[in-house]
């Protein structure tokens, strides 16, 4: 029996290690000293610091001033990545706060939710948004975010994202994708808030993984 199970085994070995992935940045903020943040951050704009609540840590963007707001981790890659972010905010009234992660830099790829549009989409640069679907976001919890950019074959680029709340299951297939033909340039990986809103936005669990 096991020596017919043995070629089985063997076709499978290839298949696992394509699927293998490693961890290339990874921060928690539970070594940070509160109202800091890490060294190795390249803050755009804004005045992003650590904050703790209830024993967890976590970095913080205020909801005042108004406006856009960045920074940079990691290091400078252009594809073959995927990074993940959890992020928690609240509306006020009307009003509505949007956030995001990043790869490629400042002039590189967002997946962003906006409440305001109730829509999950994928940016390029600053604000040209090239693909949005629906996404239903809901005040005051944590949302995670994932954004993949790998090569799908000569001058071909995808661009692919997920969003959902904390609590629930990481959907397994990719909810927004767009494919790309301008080779992407390299840059570090990103997260973005605008508190339009006037409250804060929080930032947890930051993570670059390399996918094979």
């Amino acid at each position: 029996m096991f020596r017919h199970l043995f070629p089985v085994m063997l076709l499978l070995i290839p298949i696992l290690n394509a699927q293998a992935s490693e961890a290339v940045y990874e921060q928690n903020f539970e070594e940070e000293e509160v109202d800091d943040y890490p060294m190795d951050f390249l803050v755009l704009e804004g005045d992003f610091t650590v904050q703790e609540e209830e024993g967890n840590k976590f970095l913080r963007l205020p909801g005042t001033p108004l406006g856009s707001f960045a920074l940079l981790f990691g290091t400078n890659e252009t594809e073959g990545f995927e990074v993940s972010a959890r992020i928690r905010s609240e509306k006020t009234k009307r009003r509505f706060p949007s956030f995001a992660v990043g790869v490629n830099g400042v002039s590189g790829y967002k997946l962003r939710v906006d409440p305001n549009k109730r829509s999950l989409e994928i940016l390029k640069r600053d604000e040209e948004s090239l693909v949005q679907i629906p996404y239903k976001w809901t005040s005051g919890s944590w949302t995670w975010l994932k954004i993949r950019i790998r090569k799908a074959a000569d001058s071909k680029w995808m661009i692919e994202g997920k969003a959902w709340e904390e609590g629930a299951e990481e959907p397994g297939d990719w909810m927004i994708s767009y494919e790309e033909t301008e080779e992407p340039v390299p840059g570090k990986f990103s997260i973005w808030g605008k508190p339009f809103s006037e409250k804060p936005i929080d930032y947890d669990d930051l993570k670059a993984v390399k996918i094979d």
